[in-house]
């Protein structure tokens, strides 16, 4: 089994758990990060053996964003650091590719449920990283945010197409718009998880969801092909529309690769009145969900 700098990998039971393992920055996203969890999501489907995923991070958080230890070049795309980090992720139209964004399509793309027990801050690319997963419970002491607007960057890893397809558009927006930071039992009432549980109980909660669906009957090709398993699993609180919305990015993802959409970093100045707009482009892009805001 592969052994990771940034994240640790287990399989027990059917289950593996990705856990994001740098406790001393709040589990910081970095590209070490960010290739290690593309690997890790290749290993589960890879491995007949595993069935069901669930991410988690250790100690007091899940993620708290991007690493910022690179200070004002953290988001410069011109940057030697960045470019070095992100030299083999490509272009798309001229512009980098989204690190944060090849991490979510490629959980979107799983074969696999994916579960998020999400503890303590889950802020920026910690919280975008979730949207494509098919279960988000919660502790009671999660705190969520997409702060991108307060950092005058646009919201990343294709965020704007998969957070109103979870929550709302109206809810999207005001999250999205205000970038400020809330509780666990505000994201439960958007919507956003599922369930808010203590905080002792979370991975406890998480696995035992996991090992239903792991023996529901659900093999690893159904998996692959229906992805029906994590409505089986617990329903959606939004009548549905997580699990469509699941469906028909994993079908465009698994089915028809030359039509991902390709989430871009793009520069946008604090001022500017699409601070809040995702970039998100390519050949037969899924959707356009970039909105102005006034």
């Amino acid at each position: 089994m592969t052994t990771y700098e940034q994240i640790n990998y287990e399989v027990a039971d059917g289950i593996a758990t990705i856990t994001l393992n740098r406790p001393e920055r709040l589990n910081a996203f970095t590209a070490v990060m960010r290739a290690e969890l593309v690997d890790a999501f290749d290993a589960v489907d890879a491995d007949d053996d595993v069935r069901v995923a669930v991410v988690t991070g250790a100690g007091r958080a899940f993620c708290a964003g991007a690493d910022l230890g690179g200070g004002a070049d953290t988001f410069n795309a011109g940057s030697e650091h960045r470019r070095a980090a992100h030299e083999d992720l490509g272009e798309v139209d001229g512009a980098p590719r989204d690190g944060g964004g090849t991490v979510s399509l490629r959980i979107a793309a799983s074969r696999k449920p994916v579960i998020a027990a999400i503890n303590g801050a889950s802020v920026g690319v910690g919280a975008t990283m979730t949207l494509p997963m098919d279960i988000r419970l919660a502790s009671e002491s999660a705190r969520f945010g997409f702060v991108f607007a307060r950092r005058g960057i646009v919201a990343e890893a294709a965020s704007t197409w998969f957070l109103p397809r979870v929550v709302g558009i109206s809810q999207a927006m005001e999250w999205a718009a205000t970038g400020r930071v809330f509780g666990a039992e505000e994201a439960l009432r958007g919507r956003l998880v599922s369930r808010v549980v203590p905080d002792g109980e979370l991975l406890a909660t998480a696995r035992e969801i996991a090992s239903r669906c792991a023996s529901a009957g659900t093999t690893p090709a159904s998996s692959r092909s229906g992805r029906s398993a994590p409505a089986a699993c617990e329903p959606s609180r939004s009548g549905g529309q997580s699990g469509s919305r699941r469906s028909a990015a994993a079908r465009a993802l698994l089915i028809a690769p030359s039509t991902v959409p390709m989430a871009v970093v793009t520069s946008a100045p604090s001022n500017n009145r699409n601070s809040c707009a995702d970039s998100v482009s390519g050949s037969g892009a899924l959707v356009s969900a970039t909105s102005s805001v006034r």
